[in-house]
């Protein structure tokens, strides 16, 4: 059957940044629901991201579209180009290849939920903006911009 079972979906939580760049996003919690119904070319995951934490660095991708829409709560979406506030019913779309830096921060008093789409291309380089850190989709592997290991 088609319906995934959202109670028999794991929690994931915090990220797999190294330290000390994994703690703004220590209490996100993700839910693969793209992986549990299967799905091979594009992933969504259902976040919960609990007040002061981060989604994650910011970060921009070269091969992945990058597609948010918030279903509770409020987030402040930060970009290279400001901030914008997100409430339950706005959604952002992030192009590859933009080098526009952006995530989001639950500055507010309650837990805000949202929907994450990527579309899971093998040759992604995720770059994050602020910070000395790479990933490849590759290997999964978090490195410092110029490829030498954490």
């Amino acid at each position: 059957m088609p319906k995934i079972d959202l109670a028999a979906v794991p929690e994931r939580k915090g990220v797999g940044y190294p330290k000390p760049f994994d703690a703004p996003s220590k209490d996100r919690i993700r839910r693969r629901l793209g992986d549990a119904g299967g799905l091979k070319d594009f992933g969504i995951n259902l976040m919960r991201l609990p007040p002061g934490n981060w989604s994650s660095q910011r970060h921009w991708h070269s091969h992945e579209d990058e597609f948010v829409y918030v279903l509770e709560g409020e987030l402040t979406l930060i970009e290279d180009g400001g901030e914008t506030i997100l409430r339950a019913g706005d959604c952002a779309a992030f192009p590859k290849n933009s080098g526009n830096g952006h995530h989001m921060i639950n500055r507010s008093d309650a837990v805000a939920v949202y929907l994450e789409v990527g579309s899971r291309q093998p040759d992604d380089m995720t770059t994050c903006s602020d910070i000395d850190m790479k990933s490849s989709n590759a290997d999964g592997r978090f490195v410092r911009k110029d490829g030498t290991p954490y």
